[in-house]
């Protein structure tokens, strides 16, 4: 993939607390386009071209993934008209930490914008402790299309739901209103993951909210819902309506067949940005 990597500015910036990054997305003309980026070690900013009307944005960290202690913080805004995808470089690795590791996101988007974050899952590694938070304000009129996923972990390996500790919170809030507060929290003390999870080792969640989403949420929960459910499926899907918008969940027993599903249901995301990040990575 080509782009610009994007780390520690000036020294001023530079005393910033490691793993922290900023990002504004400004509408320049039809284009929307990275004004503002900065990231300093662990956490790398990726900013390749591409053919649309989006700033397309890539996270990835020093060393491939994130070890013991490392605490990632990620504060984007994306202004009045102006649109973003946002991902990662390749999977979220979690390697063996005691001490536990962290990921916040703090993302807001002004009127009539549009954000599209759409990361790879994350893997936990066995004996490791991983916390993630993700909190987005959106004006009014603005959308958002957002995807967070996650493994059991190196299961080729042998490492299947052998980590510690996982926990993720999504919050959602339009003006004041609040519209999605998720959380998921596995701890290896509460009982064997493995048992508890049964034959699945993917779960995700999609949300979809906003002016620019409401007719493809309604398609999704229409298409949803007319699929059969086969006995012992080794997929699982459901969809939920949502003011403005919809929520989707899977289930499945690896990240190519959860990947291939929740991907016939977000077509509409390459029309949404003017260009197709997944024809690059996939």
């Amino acid at each position: 993939m080509h782009g610009t990597a994007i780390s520690c500015l000036d020294d001023r910036r530079a005393t910033t607390a490691p793993g922290t990054g900023f990002l504004r997305i400004a509408r320049h003309g039809r284009r929307s386009v990275v004004s503002r980026a900065f990231a300093s070690s662990p956490l790398k900013l990726l900013t390749p071209r591409n053919h649309g009307c989006g700033a397309w944005i890539y996270t990835s960290t020093y060393g491939g993934g994130l070890v013991d202690r490392d605490a990632l913080r990620l504060h984007a805004q994306i202004d009045e008209g102006a649109s973003a995808f946002l991902s990662t470089q390749a999977a979220t690795k979690v390697y063996r930490s005691p001490n536990g590791t962290s990921a916040d996101v703090h993302a807001t988007v002004g009127g009539g914008g549009v954000l599209v974050s759409l990361p790879d899952p994350v893997i936990c590694f066995a004996s490791s402790r991983y916390r993630q938070t993700q909190r987005f304000d959106l004006a009014e009129s603005a959308s958002l299309v957002l995807l967070d996923w996650m493994s059991s972990g190196r299961r080729e390996s042998g490492e299947r739901w052998t980590f510690d500790r996982y926990s993720t919170r999504i919050t959602v809030r339009c003006e004041d209103r609040l519209v999605v507060y998720d959380a998921l929290s596995l701890d290896s003390l509460d009982g064997d993951l493995a048992d508890r999870m049964g034959r699945f080792d993917v779960f995700a969640i999609v949300v979809l909210t906003g002016p620019a989403l409401r007719d493809h949420a309604e398609r999704a929960v229409a298409r949803v819902a007319s699929m059969p459910v086969p006995s012992r499926s080794d997929l699982l899907i459901s969809a939920s309506p949502l003011a403005g918008g919809a929520i989707i969940r899977a289930a499945g027993v690896s990240i190519e067949a959860v990947g291939r599903a929740l991907r016939a249901h977000l077509t509409f995301v390459p029309a949404l940005l003017g260009d197709d990040p997944s024809a690059r990575k996939w």
